[in-house]
């Protein structure tokens, strides 16, 4: 059996070390059968400001910042997410037709897009050119709202405004298609339960069956069938009053073909796929943190990696993925990033979250099978096949080193795994 043991601490990281390998005998983690369930694949959010730290770095720096997010022997992420409009990360608050009454999206444009987002897709698909987009707004074009403003507020539910917004949909999906980036999902709301100081919106269950079932979906089957509706991005746990009045429904949920959730949403990943195990589950935005990029939240953020993916998600998407030092939002939230690129000094810092992600996505990739884990460390590990090769992930959270024995097979695998750790192994059974 041959293994590669990659083990990353605070102090040391992506370091290579050596497991023993003996006959079968006790474990503490035990590999399983498959689930079922196939991995799509990890990604991150493409946001304005963090394109704005990128930029200016020389061109051969700045692709081999991408490189480790992107490249194969990086991070190998094959999911993107779009904001159509400001996300709470753009440089400001805007839309992409701010001119009221135009239901018609004659003056529909991506003009703002292509100066700073779509440079930063095409740089990235040029070093990953099989990346997958998805794209969700964080407010609709603020003449569609009450109080008309980026931020708070909600949609006006009129006929004339919801099929303008389906339109506003598919023009962007369309615009993003001339620039050579293929949009495969529209989510069509970021949190739709949260009414927020930077650009948001809320919205109900029933007000998305209707915008759904009778906007959005239709259009979308007609016009741009190659593009797939998702429940999403859901940060809520209210699964009577936000998910089941568009599944429950027929006519809303033969369009929907997933389910997309964050933050309070990671409460329902069981739930929403045993309920529903013909749609798939994806983890859409990673927690954010403060700013700080400690060690301790890189724990936090592996836990919720964990719980994702044993609970039968299929994707896994980070927030913001470069930022500039301190990730200061426009609104005045610090926020964490994998990577800090400083403008000034052309300085790039991997920050701990990096590592959690490359830890996984990295070894895991789309296609692979989930295997079932038993044993007292199976609540802090998560395994993947991909032919003969299985990869198990493992953080130890403890501040004392601790034997993991592994069982593969017919054999068991023994690595000492240091504080605070995280830990990959890849088996070739």
């Amino acid at each position: 059996m041959n293994i590669t043991w990659i083990e990353s601490t605070e102090t040391r990281t992506w370091l290579k070390r050596s497991a023993t390998v003996e006959p079968p005998g006790e474990s503490n983690l035990a590999l399983g059968d498959e689930t079922g369930e196939r991995w799509r694949g990890f990604g991150c959010c493409f946001n304005e400001l963090g394109w704005l730290a990128l930029r200016d770095l020389p061109a051969e720096q700045r692709r081999a910042v991408l490189e480790c997010l992107f490249a194969p022997r990086g991070c190998a992420l094959s999911i993107g997410r779009i904001p159509v409009g400001a996300s709470d990360y753009a440089a400001e608050w805007y839309s992409c037709n701010e001119h009221e009454g135009d239901f018609a999206m004659r003056r529909f444009s991506i003009q703002r897009d292509r100066k700073c987002l779509l440079e930063y897709l095409k740089e990235a698909l040029a070093i990953r050119p099989e990346l997958s987009f998805f794209c969700s707004p964080w407010s609709p074009p603020t003449w569609m709202k009450q109080p008309r403003a980026h931020n708070f507020g909600r949609f006006i539910m009129e006929p004339e405004y919801l099929d303008a917004y389906a339109l506003y949909f598919l023009k962007f999906v369309k615009a993003y298609a001339a620039e050579g980036v293929h949009i495969s999902q529209v989510h069509p709301q970021n949190e739709p339960a949260a009414d927020q100081k930077f650009p948001s919106c809320l919205w109900s269950g029933e007000q998305l069956r209707i915008f759904i079932r009778d906007h959005l979906g239709p259009l979308f089957a007609r016009k741009a069938p190659r593009t797939k509706i998702w429940l999403g991005t859901m940060n809520t746990a209210d699964y009577a009053g936000m998910f089941l009045p568009v599944l429950l429904d027929d006519d809303a949920r033969r369009y929907v073909h997933g389910i997309g959730l964050q933050w309070d949403g990671k409460a329902v990943v069981r739930k929403c796929r045993r309920a529903w195990p013909g749609l798939e589950v994806m983890q859409t935005e990673n927690e954010c943190g403060d700013g700080r990029n400690t060690w301790d939240y890189a724990h936090y953020v592996f836990s919720l990696f964990q719980h994702y993916m044993a609970n039968g998600a299929s994707a896994y998407v980070y927030w913001n993925a470069i930022l500039p030092p301190g990730g200061m939002s426009t609104w005045g939230w610090r926020q964490n990033a994998m990577i800090t690129v400083d403008p000034a000094t052309r300085d790039v810092t991997f920050n701990p979250e990096f590592f959690v992600m490359k830890h996984f996505s990295h070894f895991v990739q789309p296609g692979a099978a989930r295997l079932e884990l038993e044993g007292p460390w199976s609540g802090n590990a998560v395994a993947f096949k991909s032919g003969r090769a299985v990869t198990a992930v493992i953080a130890n959270p403890m501040h004392e080193t601790h034997e993991l024995v592994l069982r593969a097979g017919s054999k068991t695998v023994h690595a000492t795994m240091q504080p605070r750790s995280f830990n990959t192994l890849k088996l070739a059974l």
